[in-house]
């Protein structure tokens, strides 16, 4: 008895590569570079959408551009980067849709890899892990912060894990389909725009998927205040999501604002009334510290010594955020929600709800 042969090899599917960037000189070449020459059968363009930058990011997308026919750029003259998501968008074409940002650097089998993972797990989007990479002793410091558990909790896709059903992962490798039936990304959402977008897929029925397979090399923040605004910008904009979507937030979003709270009582109750409230930032900076230790194995002593200010930044940063987060930005990011409603019933003169 002899076996059936195998049928036709079905072809890879073509992808789109969508990439919003500002600013972004130091890495946009290289970070191209790794999309043009990842391992993958099928056709591949990459749309950048360019943001008013104050450096080279326009002029190296041209050259860029002008070396491969695969590049082309559309403009994105709000610099926001839900904005620049959607406009690049609209102008791909391919049926999967892979989101890279400009200092992110893909590791070569990640398209193929993503794009197996979206027919085996029947996902929506799938994506892997931020994979912190530092050049120097403070993006070092920032990146060992951002991959331990001490520093971001356990979300796997900072940390890792094993491969599974996630709330949200990093970056994303779509089917434009369910991207063009959720109407693409919230653009009132400055940040957070990823988690809103799968909190969206998840309540529509859709699978995200994580796996360690796919891997992105991540550049850090170059400074304490580059950092901080970078924190403080998640706060703010994850509280926003927590009250755009009702009962969406948990306890690992509570920790940095019950921190920032804690230690600034302890330290207020220490200065007018107790020493011993002082424990409570005394045993933070203790915690941190020791973290500290097993975040920053194998790393240069520079590097080391810097960690705990990185984590520091972090914390305090993303709960003074979290606190700060005006109302006014639920408000108008909910009113955004209701406005093709609203202009439709104004449109055939009804009213109606």
């Amino acid at each position: 008895m002899t076996s059936a042969a195998p049928g036709p090899a079905v072809p890879a599917p073509p992808v789109s590569v969508i990439m919003p960037v500002l600013n972004e000189e130091r890495h946009l070449r290289e970070s191209v570079r790794h999309i043009l020459a990842q391992r993958y059968p099928g056709e591949l363009e990459v749309v950048i959408a360019l943001g008013p930058s104050a450096d080279r990011t326009d002029e190296i997308a041209a050259e860029l551009v002008s070396e491969d026919a695969r590049v082309r750029t559309v403009p994105n003259p709000t610099g926001r980067t839900p904005a620049g998501l959607n406009a690049a968008i609209r102008a791909s074409r391919h049926p999967v849709v892979v989101r890279v940002d400009g200092h992110g650097m893909l590791s070569p089998d990640y398209i193929a890899t993503a794009v197996r993972l979206l027919d085996e797990q029947e996902a929506a989007n799938v994506g892997g892990i931020m994979h912190a990479e530092g050049e120097n002793d403070w993006e070092r410091a920032v990146a060992a912060a951002m991959t331990s558990r001490i520093g971001v909790g356990n979300a796997a896709f900072h940390t890792g894990g094993a491969a599974g059903e996630a709330e949200t992962v990093y970056l994303g490798v779509f089917r434009r389909s369910v991207l063009e039936e959720l109407g693409g990304y919230n653009e009132e959402f400055v940040r957070a725009q990823d988690w809103e977008l799968n909190y969206r897929i998840r309540a529509a029925g859709g699978r995200i998927w994580f796996s360690p397979e796919l891997l992105v090399s991540y550049r850090p923040r170059p400074s304490v205040r580059a950092l901080a605004r970078q924190y403080r910008n998640y706060g703010r904009w994850r509280h926003v999501v927590a009250r755009y979507h009702a009962g969406s937030i948990n306890l690992r979003y509570l920790a940095p604002p019950t921190a920032v709270l804690a230690i600034a009582a302890g330290t207020l109750l220490g200065v007018l009334l107790t020493p011993w409230a002082l424990l409570v930032p005394g045993g933070y900076l203790a915690a941190i510290t020791a973290g500290s230790v097993p975040a920053g194995r194998g790393l240069p002593p520079g590097a080391r010594v810097r960690i705990p200010l990185a984590l520091a930044t972090m914390h305090m940063s993303w709960g003074w955020g979290y606190l700060t987060s005006p109302r006014s930005l639920a408000r108008r990011v909910i009113a955004s929600r209701h406005a093709p409603a609203d202009a439709a019933r104004a449109a055939d003169g009804s009213g109606r709800a």
